[in-house]
Parts: structure tokens; C-alpha cells; sequence
């Protein structure tokens, strides 16, 4: 699943607490803005490798830039979700 957000579209996307989620940016220079629901928790931080999840990404022949904590990142097959069903809202 994919949305395409730009300042020409003003569209705006909520993630809920506890999904994975994932940013690409179509454009040199861009910027991403987001707001959370608490303080950044880096022991509560986690991540999935950006391949691995079925996305069609519009790559367009690109290399991305991918840090290098995603570069690290477990597959989603052996991702285990730290939430439960009853955790989430």
C-alpha cells in the first residue's frame, strides 16, 4: 500500500500506533515532516528491511539511500510484532 503526499495535493497520511511504516522520496531536497504520539523511545525503536515487504517501490532504476540502521534491518518474515491485538486502540 502507497500514497503519494506532496504540497501540491495537501494530502496528509495517520499511521497508527504499533504499523509499520515506511517514507520514499520522489524528489531531490525533499523534506519529511511527521508528528508522534509521545518522545522518541530508541530502545522502543525498531525496523523492517524496506525490500522485504512486498511494496512496489517507484524505484525508476534508482539506487535508494538507505541508512544504515535500515540497511540492517530484519526481514518482515522474521519480524515479530512487539504489539498485541489488545495493545492497539
Amino acid at each position: 500500500m502507497g500514497e503519494e503526499l506532496s504540497a501540491e495535493n495537501g494530502r496528509q497520511l495517520w499511521v497508527p500506533a504499533g504499523f509499520l511504516h515506511g517514507f520514499m522520496t520522489l524528489e531531490a531536497d525533499s523534506e519529511i515532516v511527521y508528528k508522534c504520539t509521545d518522545y522518541y523511545a530508541p530502545e522502543c525503536d525498531g525496523s523492517v528491511r524496506w525490500d522485504s515487504c512486498g511494496i512496489d517501490w517507484p524505484l525508476s532504476g534508482a539506487t535508494p539511500e538507505i541508512s544504515e540502521k535500515d540497511a540492517q534491518s530484519q526481514t518482515f518474515a522474521d519480524f515479530i510484532s512487539p504489539f498485541t491485538y489488545s495493545d492497539l486502540p
